[in-house]
């Protein structure tokens, strides 16, 4: 199984707890969830005299790090709390990982240091003006962790907001929500370059934009006058309300090129290594 296919495997059997949640019957969904830990509790079970009898003999680590190299075990280890690898390793990874993110958008992250679970960031960067942008980064630093190191309780960032200036600066980052706030959006495969998508993710309309090979998510009501921007004209990165007229800048978090107080809703967005996009409902900015 080649790592989309496992990443894609993980989503469905996400989506699947989530309709076994979702169940009418309270006795049905009381016994499916019995069932499932169940399972997963014989699995941990023998997961950990796996790891023990590895442990027995694996003198230099190597055979723990090919374990923790494969990305399915690596899941299914960190399911489990049997992770081999120390959690500071796990959190830079997950931060060089999710780093040509940040830059892309002119940011930087340093860790600082994890104390009684607490993970202690420097964000740096510029969010141009526009507090949405990092809030955006902010979920993309936040998924990126707990995805690498669940067993992380809290992530800050020391410092507070800079003044706007033409050179990077300091953001703050409050105490990060847990990573139950993504919602799969799934592949998308409706959506094509230059002509915005509506599509309702868990109950919300939301509005998805591809350009240059980025995806882009707003939520579709235009700060000018209130109409829906689906039937907006696109150049580029330029959104034009097909009713007011009014221009947003995409690529920027949506800000608005003829009134620069205003600015649509973006919705932060990750796009996984499947392909799957997973958006942040509970952000609001």
């Amino acid at each position: 199984m080649e790592a989309g296919e496992q990443l894609a495997e993980v989503a469905r059997v996400e989506r699947l707890l989530e309709e076994l949640e979702a169940l009418a019957d309270p006795v049905a969904r009381e016994r499916a969830t019995e069932v499932v830990q169940a399972l997963l509790d014989l699995y941990g079970e023998g997961l950990e005299r796996v790891v023990d009898v590895v442990a027995q003999h694996d003198s230099d680590g190597a055979m723990a790090e090919s374990l923790a190299d494969d990305s399915l075990v690596s899941h299914l280890l960190l399911l489990h709390g049997l992770h081999p690898v120390p959690v500071e390793r796990r959190v830079r990874g997950a931060l060089e990982g999710v780093r040509p993110y940040l830059q892309s958008h002119g940011g930087n992250v340093e860790l600082l240091g994890i104390e009684d679970g607490i993970v202690r960031l420097k964000l740096e960067g510029s969010c141009s003006g526009c507090p949405s942008s990092a809030m955006t980064l902010k979920l993309a630093i936040e998924n990126a962790i707990h995805e690498a190191a669940p067993d992380v309780d809290e992530v800050v960032a020391d410092g507070s907001v800079a003044e706007q200036s033409p050179g990077p600066h300091l953001l703050q980052i409050e105490v990060m929500a847990p990573p139950g706030d993504w919602v799969m959006a799934g592949g998308l495969p409706d959506l094509q370059p230059g002509t915005p998508l509506l599509k309702d993710v868990a109950g919300e309309r939301l509005m998805f934009i591809r350009q240059d090979a980025g995806i882009y998510s707003y939520r579709p009501e235009c700060p000018g006058c209130g109409a829906s921007l689906a039937d907006g004209r696109l150049e580029r990165f330029d959104l034009a309300c097909a009713t007011c007229g009014k221009r947003y800048d995409v690529l920027r978090a949506g800000r608005c090129l003829d009134s620069p107080q205003l600015h649509l809703d973006p919705v932060p967005l990750l796009v996984d290594d499947a392909g799957l996009v997973k958006v942040a409902l509970a952000a609001r900015v």
